[in-house]
C-alpha cells in the first residue's frame, strides 16, 4: 500500500517537473507562472506546494532532475561500445546539435535557456546550474584524457582546460543560434572542435 502510495506521489511529481522543464524550455523561468504549469499537468495547487515549497525551489528541483538525466546520458554516450572516446566525444557534441537547435527542444535545452536568466534571480538555481555543468565538464575531461591515452586525439595544454573550453564554445554557439535562427554557429563549433582535438575531417 505504501509503496503504491510512494509510486503514485513520484509520478504526480515527476509529471509537474516534466511539465515545467517543457514549458521552461521554450518561454524561460520567469515567463511561466505556476498556474500555467499546474493546467497543462492537471494537478492542483495544493498538490504543488506539497511537493515544493516555492516556484524557486521547485526550479532547483527542476534543474536536478534535468542535470541528472544529462549526466546519465552523457555517460552512456561515452561509454558506447565500438568507438574510440575521439568518436564518442564527436558524437556527443553531434547529439548536442541535434537537441539544442532553435526549433522545439523539448525540455532538452534547459541549461542553455535558463542560465544567465536564473543565474540573476536565484543562488539556489545558480548553484544547481553550476554543480551540473562543473559535472559535464568534468566527464568530457576524463575522456579527453582517456582519448589522449589511447591516441584518438591530441590536445595542447591540460584536459580540464580543453574541456571548459570546448564546453565554453558549445554553449556561446547554442546561443547564437537561437540568435541567429540558424545552425551555422554550431558547424563552426564543429570545426573547431576538431581542430582543438586535432582530429580529420573524416
Amino acid at each position: 500500500m505504501n509503496t503504491a502510495h510512494t509510486s503514485a506521489s513520484n509520478d504526480v511529481r515527476d509529471n509537474i517537473l516534466s511539465t515545467g522543464q517543457r514549458l521552461m524550455a521554450g518561454k524561460g523561468f520567469s515567463a511561466v507562472g505556476l498556474s500555467e504549469i499546474l493546467a497543462e499537468a492537471g494537478v492542483p495547487k495544493g498538490s504543488f506546494y506539497h511537493y515544493f515549497g516555492s516556484k524557486d525551489a521547485f526550479g532547483e528541483a527542476l534543474l536536478e532532475s534535468y542535470f541528472e538525466d544529462y549526466l546519465a546520458e552523457l555517460d552512456n554516450t561515452l561509454a558506447q561500445p565500438g568507438f574510440t572516446m575521439a568518436q564518442r566525444l564527436m558524437n556527443y557534441w553531434q547529439v548536442w546539435q541535434d537537441t539544442q537547435s532553435f526549433l522545439d527542444c523539448q525540455g532538452k535545452c534547459l541549461a542553455v535557456k535558463l542560465a544567465a536568466e536564473v543565474a540573476d534571480l536565484s543562488e539556489a538555481m545558480r548553484l544547481s546550474i553550476r554543480r551540473g555543468t562543473n559535472g559535464i565538464v568534468s566527464r568530457l575531461a576524463k575522456a579527453i584524457e582517456a582519448g589522449v591515452a589511447e591516441g584518438s586525439l591530441v590536445i595542447d595544454g591540460d584536459a580540464e582546460g580543453v574541456a571548459q573550453s570546448l564546453y565554453q564554445l558549445w554553449l556561446g554557439a547554442s546561443v547564437m543560434v537561437k540568435i541567429g535562427r540558424n545552425t551555422e554557429p554550431f558547424d563552426t563549433a564543429m570545426t573547431t572542435t576538431r581542430q582543438i582535438l586535432h582530429l580529420t575531417s573524416h
